[in-house]
């Protein structure tokens, strides 16, 4: 599938109030196809026009990745007060029923770790959409724009994942608590996780195109993405999806 079809495929599947912070991929396809013909002057202009254009996306991009974190940060440090409040009644009173509120952890849980899972997919798919278009650019010009700009954009927060992804791993754990069930259950939690429809569509939807463009990329070299680190739930996520149904209800 060509990038561009999979960005806009990607944006559908994203959460609604994500879908204007994905890169101007077609915008910045359309620039580059106007670029004149070479001559110093009208060269010099395109290409200042068109950096400001990429430092523009990479603001968006670095001011929407920086919002989420920072709300992530806070919703995973409340989720966990919640677990060990939870766990302590439990212990303290078992002749209670908890279920219900093991449900909503549950479902709050499988829901907070799909919206990290799609923000890493977005900061993947954003970086691989402005290596493309770099190179469209350079081979457009014959100049050399993409190694310098990349340089740069490898050091811009939205591309610094280490915290999120630090993040999804502890939320891993936390849905170990969550989710007390032997191997031979584990079907169950499959069953349970298809249950929440939304977000765990989506997710499973990023994780595919993670996949799909570190696995194979146009662009591979010194600046591709590097492989997609193992998710310890990544797999029976993607198990429990089973095609042909819809990544989004309709």
């Amino acid at each position: 599938m060509k990038f561009g079809k999979r960005l806009k495929k990607q944006i559908e599947e994203s959460l609604p109030e994500w879908r204007g912070q994905f890169l101007s991929y077609k915008e910045l396809k359309r620039r580059v196809n106007a670029v004149p013909s070479p001559s110093l002057a009208a060269a010099a202009t395109a290409e200042a026009e068109f950096l400001a254009l990429l430092d523009a996306e990479v603001d968006k991009f670095n001011a929407f990745f920086l919002e989420q974190e920072e709300e992530f940060i806070i919703r995973q440090r409340e989720l966990q007060e919640r677990i060990e409040w939870a766990a302590a009644a439990k212990a303290a009173a078992p002749e209670v029923e908890h279920a219900a509120e093991i449900a909503r952890l549950r479902r709050e849980v499988v829901d907070f770790h799909g919206e990290m899972v799609l923000l890493l997919n977005y900061s993947s798919i954003n970086y691989t959409g402005l290596a493309k278009i770099l190179k469209k650019y350079d081979k457009r010009t014959g100049g050399v724009l993409r190694l310098p700009v990349i340089a740069n954009v490898l050091q811009q927060p939205f591309f610094t994942t280490e915290l999120i992804s630090k993040l999804v791993k502890d939320c891993e754990a936390m849905m170990e608590a969550v989710f007390p069930l032997p191997p031979q259950q584990l079907v169950e939690r499959k069953a349970l996780a298809v249950a929440e429809q939304s977000i765990f569509r989506n997710t499973v939807a990023a994780l595919l195109t993670m996949q799909e463009v570190r696995s194979g990329s146009s662009t591979y070299g010194h600046f591709s993405m590097p492989p997609m680190a193992p998710m310890a739930d990544s797999d029976w996520l993607l198990q429990s999806f089973q095609p042909p149904s819809p990544l989004i209800p309709t």
